[in-house]
């Protein structure tokens, strides 16, 4: 778990916050690969277990490179503490499954990443916890979702995959009223654009997999926030065992050392993709936090530094148009990842949330005609060029 010490600037704390140098005074830090750690004598081995001493016993509980990482998240988000776990989707599952008791229930907005929903609505009803979704221009209704079992307020923000912005403020508002936990999924816009604890989150969660990595290298999840919430949450996986390896972490930790200059880019670019879409010929509407057409424009300036790296839009003849869009680019990535140094396009109507029916995805605000961008930093004029052939072939 991570401790909360004094902040320096966030790009110095991300390069300079690192492990105690060893006796070899290295400067990068090692690669502790490593499944178990020793004891020097029975009684150094009994207060570790009991946890009178906090100190690495084994890797699925600790590791000086999860612990390092984890420390940086911690700092960069003002949190008080944190835990790592393998996957994005292990945090989010290790998360609730933690805080949640049979009869309990959430209330989530519904423009939520697929395998989330799946959690939501397939298997933790065999538990008997349940879920309430609230559309995400429709918060007003929120208060009238929750009720005496209700336990968890949970949300995205920007919205996946239709870029849509929730008023953390908002949130934080009606969690203090309700006495509930909230929840915020922060992978889009990392702890670099937005610090959803400063408006009242209890807990935030990376899928560390996309900008946090931003190479597509690796895969990492992680969760930050309250001290005795993740004291929960880590007793659960301490037991359960989503724990990430300490190479993904030595990866992950090196790459926030490059996350503001990597999504300075990648949020420059955004924009530039941004504009050159909305004024396309191919285009019904494009939907991007920073740009004054945005719906929410004024709160995503109020609770973010810049716009993020995803740019959604409706191409014009529905699914079959997507297909073709896909199929005609040239140079960028089809792929399920995001957060990449490479652009990456998805339709998912037809692909990600293909299994949904058409009201299920309009209740998502996904139409038949909506792609995602996950603009990267090659040269802005070559992201243009491949997009703009391949909507002519569409």
């Amino acid at each position: 778990m991570g401790r909360k010490y004094s902040q320096k600037k966030f790009e110095t704390d991300a390069i300079r916050r690192q492990l105690k140098k060893t006796d070899f005074l290295e400067h990068s830090v090692p690669l502790y690969i490593t499944s178990s750690f020793v004891f020097e004598d029975s009684e150094d081995m009994r207060a570790s277990f009991t946890e009178e001493k906090q100190r690495n016993i084994y890797s699925r509980f600790s590791n000086p490179n999860t612990s390092e990482f984890v420390d940086k998240i911690v700092a960069m988000e003002g949190a008080e503490a944190g835990l790592t776990f393998a996957t994005g989707m292990a945090a989010v599952f290790s998360t609730f499954a933690a805080l949640l008791n049979s009869g309990d229930h959430i209330v989530s907005c519904q423009s939520v990443f697929g395998s989330t929903h799946t959690i939501f609505t397939k298997i933790f009803p065999k538990w008997n916890i349940s879920t309430s979704y609230f559309k995400v221009n429709e918060t007003d209704k929120i208060e009238s979702l929750i009720q005496p079992n209700t336990k968890i307020l949970y949300s995205e923000t920007p919205t996946n995959p239709s870029v849509d912005i929730i008023d953390l403020e908002e949130l934080g508002r009606i969690r203090k009223r309700h006495n509930l936990i909230l929840i915020i999924d922060n992978c889009f816009a990392t702890p670099y654009l937005q610090k959803p604890i400063e408006f009242g989150t209890d807990l935030v969660i990376h899928s560390a997999t996309k900008l946090i990595d931003g190479q597509g290298r690796v895969l990492g999840g992680v969760t930050v926030g309250r001290e005795d919430l993740i004291r929960e949450i880590y007793l659960f996986s301490r037991n359960t065992g989503p724990s990430l390896s300490p190479f993904n972490a030595w990866i992950l930790s090196k790459s926030l050392e490059t996350l503001a200059i990597r999504v300075d880019k990648h949020c420059e670019n955004a924009m530039q993709i941004a504009t050159f879409l909305e004024a396309h010929p191919s285009t019904n509407m494009v939907r991007y936090p920073f740009l004054n057409s945005h719906p929410k424009y004024q709160i995503a300036k109020k609770q973010m530094k810049l716009g993020g790296v995803i740019v959604a839009f409706e191409i014009k003849g529905g699914i079959q148009a997507g297909r073709n869009f896909l199929n005609a680019l040239k140079m960028c990535s089809l792929s399920a990842n995001l957060g990449d140094t490479r652009t990456i396009v998805t339709h998912p109507a037809s692909t990600t949330h293909s299994k949904l029916d058409l009201q299920e995805r309009l209740d998502a605000d996904i139409t038949d005609g909506l792609v995602r961008i996950s603009v990267g930093i090659e040269d802005i004029e070559d992201i243009k060029a491949d997009i703009d052939q391949a909507l002519k072939c569409s």
